[in-house]
């Protein structure tokens, strides 16, 4: 079947297990999907640190710096999935950019609805945030349709690094590049699991740079790496949910864009606050609601017959259909 043409999944053959002739066991897929991961992983991070600076990381000049190195690491990576393909294999109907989660098809919904759904998540710091913020609704739209402000924020390294650029590469690399190698041979549902241990991982090297500049007691800067490391692998798990199921880049990208303005929950703050019970209903009401909304906002039906990623296993999970 020709690259671009219609797709079942009923139609993949053993040619799924080929390279030039030679049947690939699973077992060898596995080890080449993995190391394939483990080798993006480890350039997107190395980059971060081919230059020499004794400046911290939040640097204007070394946030610049980092940006060249992690959009070219970012701009090569679907290399790495044509390579590992071509390597193995796997026959794909889909484009290789549509596997990826650049494609045309339902990307409406795949812009709004899983950063609805996130919000929703976050009811409880949206509340407080409204709550302590003496802006006025009308007072947000003027500033959000205000170009000045945002020639303000784009120009200001830290928050393009954190709501534009940190998104987009982490994402394209973690997620758009890594699931389609990684569900051939794990499936989708240990697809979900297994991608988020290697954008976890890849967050470890902030624990570098607090020894190095020392930032905190050694106890404190292990204990940060082991809550980052499992709320970035929390994250990376929902974000590979919300990419399996809606065949999409930009709502990975939107969502982590999202929570990175909004950062952890305060919840110790809560407890001295003085609508406490408020906050916290909208905290709880938040994550019942997010549950409940979970899979119909994800419904593929919204997004296409079978999202591309879908189409990578002979037999697709419930993930991929309503």
């Amino acid at each position: 079947m020709a690259e671009g043409e219609d797709f079942s999944p009923n139609l993949l053959t053993d040619e799924m297990k080929h390279s030039s002739g030679d049947l690939i066991a699973k077992d060898g897929l596995c080890l080449v999907s993995v190391l394939s991961c483990l080798l993006l992983a480890c350039s997107y991070v190395g980059s971060l640190y081919v230059w020499k600076n004794d400046l911290p990381r939040d640097h204007p000049a070394v946030i610049k710096r980092r940006f060249t190195s992690v959009l070219i690491v970012s701009g090569l990576s679907p290399l790495f999935v044509w390579a590992w393909r071509e390597f193995t294999g796997v026959r794909t109907g889909p484009s290789l950019l549509a596997l990826m989660g650049m494609r045309f098809e339902g990307l409406i919904p795949a812009i709004i609805l899983p950063l609805l759904l996130t919000m929703v998540l976050f009811l409880g710091p949206l509340m407080q945030m409204a709550m302590d913020c003496p802006w006025t609704l009308m007072d947000w739209i003027r500033v959000a349709i205000d170009p000045w402000f945002w020639t303000l924020c784009f120009s200001d390294m830290r928050w393009l690094r954190n709501q534009v650029v940190a998104p987009l590469t982490e994402e394209l690399v973690f997620r758009a590049c890594m699931l389609p190698m990684l569900v051939p041979c794990a499936g989708h549902f240990t697809a979900i699991f297994t991608c988020p241990l290697f954008f976890g991982v890849a967050h470890f090297h902030h624990m570098i740079e607090l020894l190095r500049f020392r930032q905190g007691p050694l106890s404190g800067i292990f204990l940060s790496a082991a809550f980052q490391f499992s709320y970035t692998a929390v994250f990376g798990a929902y974000t590979a949910f919300i990419f399996i199921r809606t065949g999409h880049l930009m709502g990975p990208v939107l969502c982590h864009s999202f929570c990175n303005y909004m950062g952890f929950p305060a919840i110790s703050t809560v407890l001295e606050h003085p609508h406490r019970i408020s906050i916290l209903s909208s905290y709880l009401l938040g994550v019942f609601l997010f549950l409940l909304l979970l899979f119909p906002f994800t419904n593929p039906s919204y997004y296409g017959l079978l999202t591309p990623v879908c189409t990578l296993t002979p037999s697709p999970s419930s993930l991929c259909f309503s």
